[in-house]
């Protein structure tokens, strides 16, 4: 009875291992550690401070039921969990009530969009003011300061003159958002809206969203 002895896996030096081939041998290049003779296991050296960014990542102080629109018609319904007043992450609620043995059930309903939304809210792309495009903007501030303030005396004269009409439309798409103040915005929004009823009717108001269940 013969017995075969395996030499135990020690630790060797940083050099990459040379009876060790193909994605092997890469290990000891990519994290420096003591390899295996074999070049199958690596030794490191260190404590697990490595795993703090992991456990902040999921770490928080309440959980709060919320949704999220992301083009949609944010009917679904998430837990999300907060830190220092900041998202941390989301997560779906599977709680809804079943549909029926003849239906498919609900779970589960939320969407990746749905899953990255705190990346969507703290993103620095995020619009967080009110923009107006600036030839609009330069057009209606003129006409609103020869009709002593009335924001839907300004609408109809800008609206209405066809040069200066023209000259806002044609800049649609090539830029030129200036920032505005929240009243600024709201009385432009109202005046049009006061003006298209008083001019056309309240039937000629509409609504759209690109959202198919919400058009």
């Amino acid at each position: 009875m013969s017995t075969t002895v395996h030499e135990p896996l020690v630790p060797s030096d940083d050099t990459p291992v040379e009876n060790a081939t193909g994605l092997f041998s890469l290990g000891s290049y990519l994290r420096k550690g003591k390899a295996s003779k074999d070049g199958r296991r690596l030794f490191l050296e260190g404590g697990r401070e490595a795993d703090t960014f992991y456990r902040h990542r999921w770490s928080h102080d309440k959980m709060v039921h919320s949704t999220h629109g992301v083009n949609c018609t944010g009917s679904c319904a998430w837990e999300v969990y907060v830190t220092d007043g900041v998202i941390t992450w989301e997560k779906q609620i599977t709680d809804y009530p079943t549909t029926g043995p003849d239906m498919p059930e609900y779970e589960p309903r939320g969407c990746p969009r749905g899953a990255a939304f705190s990346w969507y809210t703290y993103s620095p792309t995020r619009i967080r003011y009110p923009y107006v495009r600036s030839v609009l903007l330069d057009a209606f501030r003129d006409a609103r300061a020869r009709h002593d303030g009335d924001a839907v005396a300004a609408w109809a004269e800008v609206t209405g003159n066809p040069e200066t009409a023209r000259a806002y439309k044609s800049a649609r798409g090539k830029g030129g958002m200036v920032r505005v103040g929240w009243d600024e915005a709201m009385d432009i929004i109202a005046a049009a809206y006061v003006h298209t009823i008083r001019t056309w009717g309240p039937d000629r108001c509409a609504g759209f969203s690109v959202i198919p269940a919400m058009s």
